[in-house]
């Protein structure tokens, strides 16, 4: 832990602090929000978001042919954005009424991997290859992707190692496409990871090694051992640019989907998007390519666990990815296992405290009791940390947000989105929905 004079000092700066440090659930509103006319250059903009569609456009051959998963959509990594009025309805009558429409944007069902991380993950990997290949002289532009499937692409490939720390989701991404292409596949998990996402790794041929801490302490020893390999390949999702790009191709995919349903998104008719969050990268990927398609006129929000609020905490003291949950005496133990981390990126929480409008955070319990109440309403199986974004409706007009900013939430759209699921057993599937429907019996 720090020490209690400089804690002190954080919660003088940030009052709200105070009720982090008990594990109270909260919301934080970012007042170093920019306006798009004030955004200042991260490096990043459209010309990358584009760049990533252009990749996945000359991989979608060799993914048609990879994953029978893919073949019936063109190798495409897409998920369905569902109107969700019931789950509406419930959650209007257990809290506040929302006002405006609700949807879930499934990344649950993103086929091969199950979760949102297979749009960073995924491309990372992708990209690496791309680059090894070019490199080698056996890929060149305008040739057919298929190619990578042959095996002497596999055989160049097993020269190479690719290492990933992970609480489970970006494990089974990077883990899962890499041993596709024929890398030797290193994952490196915590203990929050799930029994069943280890075997799932296991079985695709790629290498887990487990590790009794945390998330930090399997990213540190995956880093360490991966990039002391020559032909090591460390994937960090603390730090990496192209997972983090890889992932605001959601962005444009969510654009795609509101037009298609005829949601209009302007200053009269604002978005409001709520994000789980882990270490900040694919939450605030997704943010990123959001503000750079709609500007103002979309409001992101982050979610995470009453016991690992590393985002929030990095920012509101202003420390990033110089500070932990543990050094506020946070004990980052949650059963949210896919946000089970104890430090921001630094890369993607740079980026963030210009772009997102905030962070709340909620308990555990409440996650399966939502997970419960979506099945019962909808038929929308979600692990319990996609979850997260359920409430952020509800969680944003207590805050007094709308009012601050003069926010018409008559003709708002809230999108929670769902992170992942659609791969979770059915034995696991019974115990989480069983869990929340007995603590919503127990309330009532």
């Amino acid at each position: 832990m720090v020490a209690q004079s400089k804690i002190e000092a954080y919660i003088k700066r940030e009052p709200l602090l105070a009720d982090v440090i008990l594990k109270k659930p909260v919301i934080w509103l970012n007042a170093q929000r920019k306006i798009m006319a004030k955004m200042p250059d991260c490096g990043l903009s459209m010309q990358n978001i584009e760049a990533v569609e252009s990749l996945w456009a000359r991989f979608s051959p060799f993914l048609k042919e990879t994953f029978t998963e893919l073949a019936s959509v063109e190798g495409k990594i897409s998920s369905p954005l569902k109107r969700t009025d019931s789950m509406k309805d419930w959650l209007s009558k257990k809290d506040i009424k929302i006002d405006g429409q609700l949807y879930v944007k499934c990344d649950s069902d993103l086929a091969v991997a199950g979760s949102i991380k297979a749009r960073g993950g995924f491309y990372e990997v992708l990209h690496y290859a791309e680059k090894l290949a070019l490199n080698a002289g056996i890929l060149q532009e305008g040739d057919d992707y298929r190619k990578f499937s042959d095996a002497a692409f596999k055989r160049f490939f097993s020269q190479y190692k690719i290492g990933v720390g992970s609480t489970g989701n970006l494990g089974m991404s990077i883990g899962i496409m890499s041993a596709r292409l024929g890398f030797e596949a290193h994952v490196y998990v915590s203990n929050d990871a799930k029994q069943w996402k280890k075997d799932l790794l296991r079985k695709e041929g790629a290498i887990v090694k487990e590790y009794s801490g945390d998330f930090s302490e399997a990213i540190l020893a995956g880093r360490k051992e991966t990039l002391a390999d020559p032909k090591g390949y460390f994937v960090d999702d603390e730090n990496s640019k192209e997972l983090f790009i890889g992932y605001s191709l959601g962005a444009k995919e969510l654009q795609k989907d509101l037009q298609e349903q005829g949601v209009i998104v302007d200053e009269a008719h604002p978005l409001f998007v709520y994000s789980p969050c882990g270490v900040g990268g694919s939450s605030g990927g997704i943010a990123f390519g959001l503000r750079e398609i709609f500007g103002d006129a979309v409001h992101c929000f982050f979610v995470e666990p009453t016991h690992a609020p590393a985002v929030l905490i990095g920012l509101a003291t202003g420390e990033m990815s110089h500070i932990c949950v543990q050094d506020l005496g946070i004990d980052n133990k949650t059963e949210a296992d896919g946000l089970a981390v104890g430090r921001a990126s630094n890369f993607a929480t740079q980026i963030s405290a210009n772009t997102i409008s905030g962070i709340y955070t909620i308990e555990d319990n409440e996650l399966f009791e939502l997970l419960s109440a979506l099945w019962d309403c909808e038929k929308i199986f979600l692990e319990p940390s996609a979850t997260a974004g359920l409430i952020g409706a509800q969680m944003v007009e207590k805050s007094g947000y709308p009012q601050k900013y003069g926010l018409n939430m008559q003709q708002a759209t809230h999108v929670a989105w769902a992170t992942g699921g659609s791969l979770v057993p059915q034995t696991d599937r019974n115990l989480f929905y069983n869990r929340g429907k007995k603590l919503l019996t127990e309330k009532h």
